[in-house]
């Protein structure tokens, strides 16, 4: 069994987030997904943003931090798109980490936006869509393969589409056959951790 601190997307902690922790504890493992916006639901990801932008990266950064100490430190950090952001750091800083899983979105791990190297013995998965225009288009691709190119136990998966949410089943974007395999692939990244 891992246990896995799991971070909701810029539309906050939707159904479609606590679905998929769902589906994780139904494979046996112990998911927290914390609400960093306080019950808050945004309509859109601009929306989100806009949100996070007012209350400020500082501020849900010390949220995610101030959640990560209140557990033990042998976690796999996960994260859907803005919440690839504490768990990616999370992973990458936090002494401890079994693992990190990081949907929609990736940083890179040299340059201006790193949080630093990525730390030995800590496994990573990645996954987006091969055609998602924030994904692809803005960096984050690029960073998953610097990251599957120079940490040895990390895997990036591509599928085959162009939306950014697509394993939220409560919203539009959803990719019910996506995110099937996607889980199969957590589920199997989990049980070898």
């Amino acid at each position: 069994m891992a246990e896995i601190l799991l971070f909701h997307h810029a539309q906050g902690l939707t159904s479609g987030v606590q679905a998929f922790a769902e589906a994780l504890r139904t494979g046996g493992h112990l998911v927290h997904t914390p609400d960093l916006f306080d019950g808050r639901i945004f309509a859109s990801i601009e929306e989100g943003l806009a949100h996070i932008n007012e209350t400020g990266f500082d501020a849900m950064r010390a949220r995610a931090e101030h959640t990560a100490n209140t557990l033990p430190p042998d976690l796999v950090y996960a994260g859907f798109s803005f919440g690839v952001v504490p768990a990616q750091r999370l992973a990458q800083t936090r002494p401890g980490a079994r693992g990190a899983l990081l949907f929609y979105s990736c940083l890179p791990i040299s340059g201006e936006w790193a949080f630093g190297p990525w730390p030995r013995g800590v496994p990573v998965q990645i996954h987006g869509m091969d055609r998602d225009p924030i994904f692809v288009g803005e960096g984050d691709l690029q960073a998953a393969r610097e990251i599957v190119e120079t940490v040895e136990d990390a895997e990036l998966f591509l599928y085959s589409g162009d939306q950014h949410y697509f394993a939220d089943s409560s919203l539009p974007s959803f990719d019910a056959d996506a995110t099937s395999l996607l889980t199969r692939r957590v589920l199997e990244f989990l049980g070898r951790i």
